[in-house]
Formats: structure tokens, C-alpha cells, sequence
């Protein structure tokens, strides 16, 4: 008894420590960010974990334009990809996802096999390609087409993680609803997306903070410093040899974790699972 007893206190302990390691990991960096954006100067060098002598000068610093800086155009330029990705992604993820599901047509396996093919191609092979897309198109520095790339990377993974939770929801709510006069688009519309929610959430959330963070797609379609994404425009701060600044740049990264933040909060009641129990009639 008492080995047992040691055996689940040491299995517990193990995994206390770790749990604390991984939020270590996590939390330290964004600490040291924090605190980067209060210290005084443009260094690191100079920068500690809790500032001494605490200032806005960066935050400050940020509402301040010039010929190549536009933090809150870029902040809005981010905003608008993202928000347009996030919308396109569930809608199409969903009706490509629902057709794979619930149909069978000739190509079907085919399809599902390209879109594990397409995974396996790392995106900066296609970076040439995409450059001479937009020239050809005259859609350099267009945030339309960054959008559509976006989203067209967005929906094979996507498509198979709802698919395959789609998989899940039993069939024979489909038969219910068939029998009782329902249409596919019904079927679709009010029992599988409502049930399909925290998937829904999932894709959401990859659309959104996909275009936050990508920074080689948009460095190649935007070169106008008005059109700039965030990253692009933070990149920028660290890249001069002689003007850098860590301490802006680490402001400015804040201030975009705050939509995340949001959009996190508002989903986060939908990742969740089980909602299909019950849903299948006794």
C-alpha cells in the first residue's frame, strides 16, 4: 500500500515539475518582453527583468510615423488580414471539410491524399513563385492577394482536422433530419455546424494568428511601408545595424498580443468537447 501510495506521489511530483518547466518556458520570455518594454535606452544590454526607473517612452514612440514607420497602419494592416483570413478559413474549411464528410464522389480519396501532399512542401519554396503571381497580376503590395494565399494555405490542414471531427458527429442526425424534410444545406447549417463549434473555434483561431505571425510570405508580396504587416514593420526596428531598437520593438510586440488575446477569449468557451452526446435520439 505504501508503495503505492509513493509511486503516485512521485508520478504527481513529476508531473508538477513538469508543468512548471513548460509555463517556465512560456511566461519567462514574455516577462522579459514586458519588462524590455518598460526599460530606458534601445538596448538589451542595459535591460532587466523588472525595471528600475519604468517609462512610456516606447509605447510613445510607436504613435509616431515617418517615411518608414507606421506602426498603427501596420497594426491595422495586420488586423484586416487577419480578421479576413480567420472568416474566409471557417467558411471554406467548413463547406470543403462537410463535402469530404458526408459525400462520396469520384476524386474524393485522390483529393484528400493532395491535401497531405501539399503539407509536406515548405512554403518559402513557393515564395518565387507567388512573387512572380503578383507582378504578372499587378497585385504587389495588394493585401487581396496576401489574403487569398493566406487562406489557401489555410484549408488543407484544416480541412482535415474537420473532417475528421465531422467523422465524429453521427450519421444518423443526417438521417433524422433527411426523413423529417431537412435539405443538405439545413443538415449543414443548423445540426452539424452548431455541433462542430469547437472545431469551428480551432480553425478560427489558426486563421487568425497565422497572417500575425508570417513574415516571409508578406515580406515578398508587400514592399511599400504603408502596406506592411506588423512583422514586417517590427523586423525592420532590429534589422538597422545602427539604429536598432529592441526596447520599441519589444512595445510594439506587446500591443499586438492584445487581439489574440481577445479573439482567444471569445473562442475559448467553444474548445470544449463532447457536445455530440446526447444529440443521437434514443
Amino acid at each position: 500500500m505504501h508503495s503505492i501510495k509513493r509511486r503516485k506521489h512521485t508520478r504527481l511530483g513529476f508531473t508538477y515539475l513538469l508543468l512548471g518547466l513548460v509555463s517556465l518556458s512560456i511566461f519567462y520570455p514574455l516577462a522579459w518582453t514586458i519588462g524590455a518594454s518598460f526599460n530606458r535606452g534601445n538596448s538589451l544590454v542595459s535591460t532587466t527583468l523588472i525595471p528600475k526607473n519604468p517609462t512610456l517612452a516606447h509605447y510613445q514612440a510607436l504613435t509616431k510615423t515617418s517615411g518608414t514607420f507606421y506602426y498603427f497602419q501596420w497594426f491595422l494592416n495586420s488586423l484586416k488580414i487577419s480578421l479576413f483570413t480567420m472568416v474566409l478559413s471557417v467558411i471554406l474549411v467548413s463547406l470543403t471539410a462537410y463535402a469530404f464528410s458526408r459525400f462520396r464522389f469520384v476524386g474524393r480519396k485522390n483529393g484528400l491524399t493532395l491535401f497531405l501532399l501539399l503539407q509536406m512542401i515548405p512554403q518559402f519554396s513557393a515564395l518565387i513563385a507567388l512573387f512572380v503571381m503578383a507582378q504578372m497580376l499587378n497585385l504587389v503590395n495588394s493585401h487581396f492577394l496576401l489574403i487569398l494565399i493566406y487562406v489557401g494555405g489555410q484549408i488543407p490542414m484544416n480541412t482535415y482536422l474537420m473532417k475528421g471531427y465531422l467523422d465524429s458527429i453521427p450519421r444518423s442526425l443526417d438521417e433524422s433530419a433527411l426523413i423529417d424534410g431537412a435539405s443538405n444545406t439545413r443538415i449543414f447549417l443548423q445540426i452539424l455546424m452548431p455541433l462542430a463549434k469547437p472545431m469551428l473555434a480551432v480553425v478560427a483561431m489558426n486563421g487568425f494568428t497565422g497572417p500575425l505571425g508570417d513574415f516571409a510570405l508578406s515580406s515578398v508580396i508587400l514592399r511599400d511601408p504603408k502596406a506592411y504587416t506588423l512583422p514586417i514593420g517590427l523586423y525592420n526596428l532590429i534589422s538597422d545595424k545602427m539604429g536598432a531598437s529592441y526596447t520599441t520593438f519589444a512595445a510594439g510586440a506587446i500591443l499586438i498580443s492584445i487581439p489574440v488575446a481577445i479573439v482567444f477569449i471569445l473562442l475559448q468557451k467553444n474548445f470544449v468537447t463532447g457536445l455530440t452526446e446526447g444529440g443521437t435520439k434514443g
